[in-house]
């Protein structure tokens, strides 16, 4: 049976992309115009999984994601990390020279605006999408304007490549993880795992906690602070943990179970890198 997958974007996008890369075999997409009817579209039933940017290692986490990975209890099953690469794109046949405006999403025209220093000429307009962008050049024939997208998305729209890998900073990855409403069976694989928990607000409790993580053998790869709206003053940590040996993981797990005031889990699966 072919699996329903919901990405943010449209073909051609940087989700599309993950989605061509990570899955064996092809999937349905449907394609949202937002993080919220992406989580809202795996937790109402219509899609199995959905594939969902977290975190950019040029912008950082992405915290409103963590926020709906929380409120739709969404399970992450794996992760996916994806080599961004910004190209600037036309209709066939134009030269730079030609163009007044690109059009891409903030975060692209952001990370690429030292390029367009050199060429004053062309305005930088903030849009919602990058493959979107691409899409209605593509089929409006737009002169004159180019978009900021990757390559997949001109292979797809019959976009020509004026200049590629237009980033200023060349390494810049994104990491997407994969999300499910229903439970995944738990694999014997996991080195990986994804908490939410909340501690007594006193000193030291958050030290207290990270000495666990610590004496079990768990290598603390991210975590992340958001207030807990029902009670003012005080925080929810979201942390990404990262293990060898499982019997450490469930020994940290089963410790932090007791000293938090709320624990949940949000993940455990196979470390994508």
């Amino acid at each position: 049976m072919t699996k329903k997958i919901a990405i943010q974007g449209i073909k051609g996008s940087f989700h599309d992309q993950v989605v061509e890369e990570y899955y064996p075999h092809d999937p349905e997409l449907m394609e949202c115009p937002s993080f919220d009817a992406l989580a809202q579209a795996v937790a109402s039933g219509p899609c199995d999984q959905a594939v969902m940017a977290i975190e950019n290692s040029i912008a950082g986490s992405i915290l409103p994601n963590y926020a709906l990975l929380d409120q739709y209890e969404l399970i992450i099953t794996g992760e996916h990390y994806l080599s961004i690469e910004h190209n600037l794109m036309t209709l066939p046949g134009q030269k730079i020279e030609d163009i007044q405006e690109v059009h891409s999403h903030p975060m692209a025209l952001l990370q690429c605006k030292f390029f367009f220093r050199d060429y004053p000429h062309i305005k930088l307009v903030e849009s919602n999408d990058t493959a979107e962008e691409a899409m209605k050049i593509s089929k409006k024939k737009i002169t004159a304007r180019g978009a900021i997208a990757g390559n997949r998305a001109a292979e797809i729209y019959g976009l020509e490549i004026l200049s590629p890998s237009i980033q200023t900073i060349k390494n810049n990855v994104t990491r997407f993880v994969i999300v499910q409403k229903v439970k995944a069976e738990q694999s014997k694989e996991i080195s990986k795992a994804a908490w939410k928990f909340v501690l007594d607000h006193k000193r030291g409790s958050l030290a207290t906690a990270l000495n666990v993580v610590s004496d079990c053998n768990l290598n603390l790869t991210k975590i992340q602070s958001l207030p807990v709206i029902e009670t003012p003053g005080k925080y929810a940590f979201f942390v990404d943990v990262t293990f060898e040996n499982p019997k450490d993981y469930f020994k940290a797990k089963s410790l932090l179970e007791i000293m938090a005031t709320a624990f949940k889990v949000l993940g455990e699966y196979r470390s994508g890198k």
